[in-house]
């Protein structure tokens, strides 16, 4: 796992972006076209607006999502409204290529599978996607794959219903679908984040974050989020001298 730490918020937005930018490219020119997922929350916004300005060959990107909150389409905390707000309608990227999670289906179960099938059509069987942001909550959560949730255990589906979480039931991928991805990018801001990003980067499996695949994920973080980390790393470097 590879740990990039910047001054602040706005420094790990840009830098991020360019690396998914950068992703997105390598992508293309190796199978003419990209598959990328992104997560919710409120860090991610000024990442989004900062790829916007990207040179990205967004005619040849498929966009999905890592999880939505069941909530109404005009609802503010719809990750799609915000992606759509940030993001997709500021770049060329044609509307059948983006791929909502399809959260209004009266049959929750069946949109999920829906989904993974949608999945399936776009990024090969089993699916493969290029890059996946994801971030990282004060609980350790990431998507929605959340503490003592039964989408945990979910290792039969690229996709999976989470029970109530914050007032909403949501869908989510799963491990396995994130496991595959080519790359993974998490983005982590906020003093409010040190003590939960110290146990992401330890591999600590007691937190959801901590049990997705490392091998091929890189962390972009500030240093109020890295503070911990940095600590650490100085405590070490002294005990070697």
């Amino acid at each position: 796992m590879k740990l990039e730490v910047f001054a602040d918020a706005a420094a790990v937005a840009q830098q991020a972006a360019a690396f998914i930018a950068q992703e997105i490219g390598t992508a293309v020119a190796a199978r003419g076209r990209a598959a990328v997922a992104f997560s919710g929350g409120h860090t991610p916004w000024p990442m989004l607006r900062a790829l916007a300005g990207e040179d990205v060959p967004w005619r040849q990107v498929h966009v999905f999502q890592s999880d939505e909150r069941m909530v109404p389409p005009d609802n503010r905390d719809r990750t799609m409204t915000q992606l759509r707000d940030a993001l997709l309608s500021h770049v060329p990227l044609p509307l059948q290529q983006v791929h909502p999670m399809p959260v209004d289906d009266a049959d929750p179960a069946a949109a999920a599978r829906r989904y993974g099938e949608v999945l399936a059509a776009i990024a090969g069987a089993p699916p493969v996607l290029d890059l996946i942001h994801l971030g990282l909550g004060a609980d350790g959560h990431t998507a929605s794959l959340v503490p003592q949730d039964s989408a945990l255990a979910v290792n039969d589906a690229n996709v999976a219903l989470s029970g109530p979480y914050q007032g909403h039931r949501r869908m989510t991928l799963t491990y396995p679908m994130l496991d595959r991805a080519r790359a993974i990018c998490w983005l982590v801001t906020g003093a409010d984040k040190a003590a939960v990003l110290k146990r992401l980067y330890a591999g600590d499996c007691d937190i959801p974050a901590g049990r997705v695949a490392r091998e091929r994920a890189a962390i972009f973080a500030d240093r109020a989020a890295a503070q911990r980390l940095r600590q650490d790393m100085q405590e070490d470097d002294g005990q070697n001298h």
